[in-house]
């Protein structure tokens, strides 16, 4: 998927800040516009990239979405005309949908600049590597000093051993009447400390 982004001809990504929480409202408001337009504006493709996360709660792993960059949209489209001027057409279709707040990364001039093929190339690479990977929504480190907030040793102090992300579960060393104690905990049953 990916590598044909990177290598397509046509168009050029640009960014563009939504109102906050709205990012997936602009890409079908976009999308379904488009779908409208009798004429074809040269707007290729939409994307928010996202990470898969898990957690688990209650014994339960759930999975879930987040999104790399909040509040900003991609969009990848010709917004330029052969001899370098803005296409007026793209411009106010992209700046009017409901939920975009604006283009990002203007140049003096006030213009859209566009990503740099390096920059897509990287963004992209990391989009399919996080497509591939469910990571855990809270990351621990071993060395990490925790709470217990909730089971038999809530309110201990503890320094996590050793990370389970598969099934959800940290080893905590417990401070157990003056002995270091092992206990294993899953990763909702504690907090960071700060």
């Amino acid at each position: 998927m990916t590598d044909n982004i990177i290598n397509e001809e046509k168009g050029k990504w640009y960014v563009i800040q939504a109102m906050s929480g709205h990012e997936n409202k602009v890409k079908d408001n976009l999308e379904r516009q488009l779908q409208l337009e009798k004429n074809d504006l040269p707007i290729y493709e939409i994307l928010i990239p996202v990470e898969k996360i898990s957690e688990v709660k209650q014994g339960e792993k759930i999975t879930s979405s987040r999104k790399f960059f909040p509040g900003y949209v991609l969009i990848r489209m010709d917004l330029y005309s052969d001899d370098g001027d803005i296409r007026e057409d793209i411009w106010y279709f992209v700046r009017e949908t409901q939920g975009v707040i604006g283009f990002i990364g203007c140049g003096a001039d006030k213009r859209p600049l566009p990503l740099n093929p390096s920059e897509v190339k990287s963004l992209m690479n990391q989009v399919k590597e996080k497509e591939e990977v469910v990571a855990p929504k809270i990351k621990y480190n071993t060395g990490e000093t925790v709470t217990v907030k909730e089971g038999a040793f809530e309110n201990f102090e503890g320094v996590i051993d050793e990370i389970d992300t598969e099934r959800g579960k940290l080893k905590v060393m417990v401070s157990i009447f003056g002995r270091s104690t092992p206990v294993e905990l899953e990763f909702w049953q504690v907090e960071k400390n700060d």
